[in-house]
């Protein structure tokens, strides 16, 4: 029998020892009673764009080039980029995507001497705009929906016979450069970002192997590239907010979406990060019929080891707040607590604690000189009293320990 407290923190990595997670196994046979695109063997279609790169058998992968034969331009601009996804519903973001086809290809991580084949990927994955290509399978497509903790969902998988572009890919000039420039790829991602490229494009960037030394590039599997990107970025942004002065009150902000609360309370103090993740009974990875938190953080020194308890979600909202504390110019110390209920039925990826905290980052705060009772006001928020938080928390508690927030008490 599985451990539940397993569940919670492995999230389809199989940390189990299963060959397969029977959490998305279920779910997977659950949404594919849905009516799915099917595709044909050969086919004429159009790429988002976007790329996944699976990450089973590394360093040997699978890579798809994204496609569709959805035609509206505005729909397909969107259909990799959930920067515009907030608001949606569930089955609106899962019947979107449930119209991309993954079209694999097994091929070597070493992206150093790229075949004509990658390069097509490769200029398919730096494209700002979407493009006409050319589809061939070795088989009819299968009609099925696939979900992961850190990527959005996708439909229909075959493996690639050939691929060819039917029209030269739009690349933004400033992509072009660094990458024939080859910038390290921590250098290009942060250029970028400044420059106002969104994250899922960097992620894609970061995935199809275009940045670094031409002898050195690899191809990062999806669901490393958006932790990567996401604690990349949010690293060089902490480096400028560590300069800024500390913020003069304690602020609280809430937003709420597909049955994930998050409250985020900013404390004048150090940099410093913890999140606080809760999974309500019934939610997708809490097998048992209790409530499982689990929590990372780090203090002012940042942190040297990859945040396993709550994985790519910390540094997705960790991104968030950075980027706030950042735009109002200002230091301090971030607590994010989110609580997954028992509505969020599918995993859908870590966009989701991206965009919900900065939508959360975007409203007017609750401002308070005490932080108890800043908590006080969260627990309106949460389900889980705030005083079980606590018995989990490192970096809260020790803040409230300081003698030198004594004037905040």
């Amino acid at each position: 029998m599985l451990d539940p407290k397993l569940c919670v923190v492995c999230k389809g990595k199989l940390l189990c020892g299963l060959s397969y997670c029977p959490i998305l196994a279920k779910y997977n046979y659950q949404i594919n009673k849905m009516k799915l695109y099917k595709a044909e063997k050969e086919m004429q279609a159009d790429a988002p764009p976007g790329i996944f790169v699976s990450w089973k058998n590394y360093p040997n992968i699978s890579i798809a080039p994204l496609s569709t034969n959805i035609e509206d331009e505005e729909k397909l601009r969107i259909l990799d980029m959930p920067e515009r996804w907030f608001g949606f519903g569930e089955r609106e973001i899962i019947e979107m995507r449930a119209s991309l086809i993954q079209p694999m290809k097994k091929i070597a991580a070493d992206a150093s001497r790229p075949s004509y084949e990658l390069i097509e990927m490769q200029e398919l994955a730096m494209s700002y705009k979407p493009v006409d290509v050319e589809l061939r399978f070795k088989k009819e497509p299968k009609a099925k929906l696939q979900f992961n903790p850190f990527v959005a969902p996708f439909g229909a998988t075959a493996e690639l016979e050939k691929i060819k572009l039917s029209e030269n890919p739009k690349i933004p000039r400033k992509v072009e450069n660094i990458y024939y420039d080859e910038l390290k790829a921590r250098d290009a991602l942060i250029e970028l970002f400044n420059k106002g490229f969104p994250v899922s494009y960097l992620t894609r960037l970061l995935s199809s192997g275009v940045f670094g030394r031409k002898r050195k590039r690899k191809i990062v599997p999806t669901r490393w590239s958006i932790t990567a990107t996401d604690s990349n970025l949010s690293n060089a942004i902490i480096e400028e907010v560590k300069e800024f002065e500390w913020l003069n009150q304690i602020l609280v902000f809430n937003e709420s979406y597909l049955d994930n609360r998050f409250v985020v309370l900013l404390i004048p103090n150090a940099f410093g990060f913890e999140q606080l993740e809760c999974w309500l009974p019934g939610a997708v990875w809490q097998q048992s019929n209790k409530y499982e938190i689990i929590v990372d953080y780090e203090f002012h020194k940042g942190r040297k080891d990859y945040a396993s308890n709550v994985e790519g979600a910390y540094y997705a909202a960790r991104l968030a707040c950075a980027e706030y504390l950042k735009r109002i110019r200002r230091q301090a110390a971030c607590i994010v607590f989110r609580e997954i209920g028992q509505n969020y039925h599918l995993p859908l990826g870590v966009w989701v604690i991206r965009e919900t905290v900065r939508n959360a980052l975007k409203k007017k705060p609750e401002s308070f000189n005490n932080i108890r009772e800043a908590l006080s006001y969260a627990k309106k928020f949460l389900e889980v009293p705030v005083e079980e938080y606590l018995r989990k928390s490192v970096l809260l508690s020790s803040l409230l320990k300081q003698k030198k927030l004594s004037e905040f008490f």
